[in-house]
């Protein structure tokens, strides 16, 4: 089986998104070698992937795509003399270590970074950000298929285990609790991507009688017990456990934040409260997603208490 090295997006919501593009490129016969971030480790566990930690400096990234490339050679005699290499970030940095690593690379003319890739695709203008990366691995296989309806993030037995352990510890039966998502860092067009109602609408649901859950990361325990006191806390999951946690929920609540996208992902009912976001391109995608954004300002409380139910 031919081996092909493939740059990962540095966010949980475009890597959640390039996972149909990487079921592509593995149903067209290449084993896959990914390189990413950390967490993309324990996101992807369940897919049986081989996953490499991306180096900070220069050097370091081009010396293990260097080491990668050697391993693939060893075991695929014709590595190094087709295009062996696909890189979905943007960025000229992303393009120019694949290059130093002597790597045959496919990616996005993006950036005036077209030189340093053996061949560089135009950029589709304005597309959803999973038909981006499923067009890019569809240039790179020379075929024109349609994007499937559904991401079908597949989780591994261990996550399952993990979250129903996490239910376990704290009592919690299946279906009987409502998943919020609410941390996103960042603007766009330089308005928060942050739901400001989040906390008013935690408070509601616990009023209610519900029992809403939040999954803070490391940096965010803090600020969760500060804002949602009303909401019982399951900190420091890793990724693939909160995205199988994600099965047990009644319902997910998320603004624009890479767990919505892993929400989707796994087919979890999903309720995406957008404000500023571009939904054409940034939207969760799949069937168990139900979108809600006003052309201008942001859904109210008791609009997405109803979606709930």
């Amino acid at each position: 089986m031919p081996k092909l090295i493939v740059r990962l997006r540095n966010f949980v919501g475009d890597t959640v998104l390039s996972v149909p593009a990487l079921h592509l490129l593995q149903r067209h016969g290449y084993e896959l070698e990914l390189v990413g971030k950390g967490w993309a480790k324990a996101l992807l566990a369940g897919e049986g992937w081989s996953v490499s930690v991306r180096p900070k400096g220069l050097k370091d990234r081009v010396r293990q795509l260097r080491t990668l490339r050697a391993q693939a050679r060893a075991q695929d005699p014709g590595f190094d003399r087709r295009d062996n290499a696909l890189v979905l970030p943007w960025a000229i940095s992303a393009a120019l270590d694949m290059r130093l690593a002597g790597l045959r690379a496919h990616g996005y003319a993006y950036e005036a970074r077209g030189w340093l890739l053996r061949r560089s695709h135009p950029m589709p203008p304005d597309v959803h950000a999973l038909r981006n990366y499923w067009d890019l691995a569809c240039a790179f296989l020379g075929t024109d298929e349609a994007p499937p309806a559904a991401i079908n993030l597949r989780l591994s037995p261990a996550q399952h285990a993990a979250a129903q352990a996490a239910l376990d510890a704290h009592g919690l039966a299946s279906q009987g609790f409502v998943l919020v998502c609410p941390f996103a860092s960042g603007t766009t067009e330089f308005v928060d991507k942050s739901w400001p109602e989040f906390p008013a609408f935690v408070a509601r649901l616990r009023a209610a009688g519900q029992i809403p859950v939040v999954c803070p990361g490391p940096s965010e325990v803090a600020g969760a017990k500060a804002l949602y006191p009303g909401a019982l806390q399951l900190p420091n999951l890793d990724l693939g456990a909160y995205a199988a946690l994600m099965t047990h929920a009644r319902c997910v609540v998320a603004n624009d934040t890479g767990p919505a996208h892993m929400a989707a992902g796994v087919g979890a009912p999903l309720i995406s409260v957008l404000g500023p976001t571009k939904a054409e391109v940034w939207a969760p995608w799949g069937p168990s997603v139900q979108l809600l954004q006003h052309p201008s300002g942001w859904p109210t409380v008791d609009e997405v208490l109803a979606r709930v139910g």
